[in-house]
């Protein structure tokens, strides 16, 4: 039996992740920062919950010494993070700390891990959610890019160095999800000058909201990711993410920013 490794896994893609791939007959460590106060996660077979707290480099190293001794670990699913929108001028240096903390850092540092047990093993994978955002940019979201373009260009090279030890790296790029991720994984600034940008962004997004995928939708392409056994690095998962993604590629990148920002200005 296969053995998943989750990172944010309290709600949305992380908790639906966690349900298809234990219905699937896998192994499941769910971590998340309070577990204590998940109860569907719990009652389920060959699921086990262990605190997490990305930012926790200290926890970080804990818990994946706890998870290994758990069960060997096949596949590491880093998932966890959350969206900062707002003009940068408007967000405090703490928000930019703790945004590159989450999204960048607290991954890099769950994979470097695992990385020497995977190595020696010769075998393993590594899965991040970045985003559609990772691959294209809309307004007002210049720290949240920052970090899922940087796990984009992290994820290619760190292929590159472990793929010769028989160790996958893959990202899977969704686009709108149907979960809570505007209510509970938002975090805001703003400013009155920017306002009639953020008051267009806001309903763009809305309406872009409309066309999102299903969290299962996406946890089928995590899982298609785990087990295709294709060396493909990069999967953009949502019909939304798919359309504006080829519709970049088609357009080239100077005149697909020109038009795609007329929506927003």
């Amino acid at each position: 039996m296969k053995t998943i490794f989750i990172t944010g896994a309290s709600t949305g893609l992380g908790k639906t992740t966690a349900k298809l791939f234990q219905s699937r007959g896998w192994n499941v460590i769910v971590t998340m920062r309070n577990p204590e106060a998940e109860t569907e996660l719990a009652q389920l077979e060959n699921v086990t919950l262990l605190p997490l707290d990305v930012t926790n480099l200290e926890q970080i190293k804990s818990t994946v010494q706890k998870a290994l001794e758990i069960s060997s670990i096949d596949l590491v699913f880093n998932n966890a993070g959350y969206g900062l929108i707002g003009p940068l001028e408007a967000l405090s240096d703490d928000q930019v700390i703790r945004q590159l903390d989450t999204n960048l850092l607290g991954v890099i540092r769950v994979t470097k891990e695992f990385i020497p047990y995977f190595r020696e093993r010769k075998s393993g994978m590594f899965i991040t959610t970045t985003s559609i955002g990772g691959l294209l940019a809309f307004p007002l979201g210049s720290t949240y890019h920052a970090t899922k373009w940087a796990l984009e260009g992290w994820s290619e090279s760190l292929a590159y160095e472990l793929n010769t030890f028989g160790v996958e790296v893959k990202t899977v790029s969704p686009g709108g999800i149907k979960t809570d991720f505007i209510s509970r994984s938002l975090d805001l600034g703003t400013q009155p000058e920017y306002q009639a940008m953020i008051d267009k962004m806001m309903s763009s997004t809305d309406a872009m909201m409309e066309g999102a995928s299903e969290p299962e939708v996406i946890a089928e392409v995590v899982y298609e990711a785990a087990t295709d056994g294709k060396k493909q690095l990069r999967y953009v998962a949502g019909q939304d993410a798919q359309a504006l993604y080829k519709q970049r590629l088609e357009m080239g990148a100077e005149a697909f920013r020109a038009e795609f920002g007329k929506q927003f200005i």
